[in-house]
């Protein structure tokens, strides 16, 4: 059982002596079996890494590692660092949203800091041969903070506004709004223009990989 880690500095030391190994590897070490797909564990790799890296929030409304208010994010790349598929942050709340601000709101808390680890992720090779890349802590640039905030804004005044509908991957520059379930069965209350509730798909807000791009390049030029 992997320790808690108690500082940033114990995290990042766990974190950066993982790079190079497999999923493979890791799953060894830490007793866990490694699936042949994912396409019904989609989230296996980032509770690999939790369990990994001691992160314990679990599915409460927290970051993953809450004492040091970290959240981990694992990033599919290619072999040319390339993001490749978006990156989920959080359910979007459909009701009582209602006077909510960015600064306060859980996705910010989420975002406040985030542990990258990016993973050579081609579907081509197998899960247990998957590299881990060198992880990498990461806060938002003021603009970047702009962005996300922006984003946030146009998408919950369209969701009080009962236009949740009408949101598609088009909308926001960073942060996209998009369905979140496991299947099209699972629904969640909303309200539409005329503030009449009804039922819809869950959402979730995700980073564009634009976006975690250029946190990528960002990071190799600091690195």
């Amino acid at each position: 059982m992997t320790r808690i880690p108690s500082s940033e500095h114990q995290l990042m030391k766990t974190a950066q002596s993982i790079a190079g190994f497999s999923l493979g590897d890791l799953a060894e070490q830490h007793k866990v079996a490694v699936p042949e797909s994912l396409n019904r564990e989609k989230g296996w790799i980032g509770l690999l890494l939790e369990k990994v890296l001691g992160a314990h929030a679990g599915s409460r409304p927290l970051p993953d590692f809450p004492e040091l208010g970290i959240e981990l994010k694992t990033l599919p790349i290619n072999d040319q660092g390339k993001p490749l598929e978006t990156t989920f942050v959080c359910v979007a709340p459909l009701t009582g949203i209602t006077g909510e601000i960015w600064e306060t709101s859980h996705i910010r808390n989420k975002l406040n800091k985030v542990l990258w680890v990016p993973i050579i992720s081609e579907r081509h090779i197998p899960i247990a041969e998957r590299i881990v890349c060198t992880p990498f802590l990461w806060q938002a640039s003021q603009e970047q903070e702009q962005l996300l905030k922006d984003d946030w804004q146009e998408l919950t005044d369209m969701i009080a506004m009962g236009e949740v509908e009408k949101i598609n991957g088009s909308y926001g520059q960073v942060m996209q709004l998009r369905p979140k379930a496991a299947n099209s069965k699972a629904k969640t209350q909303a309200f539409d223009k005329h503030g009449k509730p009804f039922m819809t798909l869950p959402r979730g807000f995700y980073l564009k990989t634009s976006f975690t791009q250029q946190i990528l390049l960002d990071n190799l030029r600091v690195g």
